[in-house]
């Protein structure tokens, strides 16, 4: 069979320009620019403030679009305000059921490609492939049981579990070709699917993060010495432990800025209002990020160090391509540790103490060492993450299909 037509369901894709939603519209770019007829199944846009954006929430629940070649379809789909576990599923099943009809409505498909979460998009994507006789390849950003159960989200819902990882199980195991992000993530696969398996990482381009063309921006133009988190405010990340980082921190010498949306932005705001070293704003655009990460001079990431496997943060890749010092405090077997290891760069913690802030004085003042984790965090993203060398593995690998 030669591929023609390519159906791509992913719950996030453009005008969401961070984390998956990035990556899936990338991708289909990279397809559609090899001249492949690509129909995206999705949702209206709402992530990470899990708020339909404004510029859709009065259109039809229903909406075809078209952009640049590419079909786009879209449901309207449930947003929680503040996503519960039982929230959750609600929404899972609502953009399960959209894209269930939406994909009717497709003729002519030679392969499917499944992102997920949700991990339903596997599912729709069997059903896709059954009815057009076509290929299926899954790929995973997230095992997001584990992830339920690692963050506490599910933790009272146990009894639910054990049916649904012997579901996911099935699942993974009719695509053609399964890809995950992590060498642990695949390895942890290898017990979930029996089906093909690929390392596909999440990927930087070098150009669209590039210290040497930055300029300093708006939110970090301070003369202190600037830490910044950049990414989504959820739960997969240890905000009590930034709290006490906050309140041990110099504040003559360091300002601290939270950069990010997400189900808990409100009571993290609420949070830091007694600092006055520490501000919060929202997401900026696409086109502000290589600014907003070049300005920094430490990037922050403090995971729950209960979670593992269940996801590579793509965050930590601009934060090495920014050539600035990355501190991460998150479970002691995480491949994001093996990378600091193999890079010869950034802080890797198991756990929080007040020993961390000397460690970044130390670095801090050490001018040298500083320049060269620069060189080492940003040498080791392009060599091994570039977008353009991760996108055409990919499609040496669908030739195969």
């Amino acid at each position: 069979m030669k591929i023609k037509n390519i159906t791509f369901i992913s719950l996030n894709y453009a005008p969401e320009d961070t984390a998956i939603g990035l990556y899936s519209t990338q991708w289909v770019e990279y397809l559609k620019n090899k001249g492949f007829k690509v129909t995206v199944v999705t949702a209206f846009p709402y992530y990470p403030k899990w708020e339909i954006s404004q510029a859709y929430k009065n259109k039809k629940t229903f909406l075809k679009e078209e952009n640049d070649g590419i079909k786009i379809l879209r449901y309207k789909q449930y947003v929680p305000k503040t996503p519960s576990f039982l929230k959750r599923i609600i929404h899972l099943l609502d953009f399960t059921f959209g894209s269930f009809i939406n994909l009717n409505k497709i003729k002519d498909c030679d392969l499917v490609i499944s992102i997920v979460p949700f991990t339903t998009s596997a599912f729709l994507g069997y059903l896709h492939k059954k009815r057009h006789g076509a290929k299926l390849w899954a790929h995973i950003q997230d095992f997001e049981f584990d992830a339920a159960l690692q963050t506490g989200v599910g933790k009272k819902k146990n009894y639910f579990f054990s049916p649904l990882f012997s579901l996911e199980k099935w699942l993974f195991s009719r695509p053609d070709l399964v890809s995950t992000i992590s060498h642990t993530m695949l390895k942890k696969l290898s017990l979930k699917s029996s089906a093909d398996q690929f390392f596909m990482p999440n990927w930087i381009d070098e150009k669209e993060i590039n210290p040497s063309t930055s300029k300093t921006h708006p939110y970090l133009n301070t003369n202190k010495i600037k830490i910044l988190y950049s990414g989504n405010i959820g739960d997969k990340q240890d905000w009590e432990i930034f709290l006490q980082f906050c309140k041990d921190i110099d504040k003559s010498t360091y300002e601290i800025v939270v950069v990010g949306d997400g189900s808990k932005k409100d009571w993290l705001v609420s949070k830091i209002e007694s600092f006055n070293n520490v501000k919060h704003y929202q997401p900026v655009p696409f086109k502000e990020l290589s600014d907003l990460l070049c300005s920094a001079d430490v990037h922050i990431l403090f995971q729950k160090s209960e979670v593992l496997d269940t996801v590579m943060p793509s965050k930590v890749l601009g934060m090495m391509a920014s050539s600035k010092l990355s501190v991460i405090i998150g479970n002691d077997k995480s491949e994001v540790k093996t990378i600091f290891k193999n890079s010869d760069s950034g802080l890797y913690f198991s756990s929080y103490s007040k020993s961390i802030i000397e460690t970044i004085n130390n670095f801090i003042n050490d001018k040298a060492r500083l320049h060269q984790n620069g060189i080492n965090s940003r040498t080791y993203v392009i060599e091994n993450f570039s977008k353009n060398t991760i996108l055409k593995k990919m499609y040496e690998k669908l030739v195969q299909l």
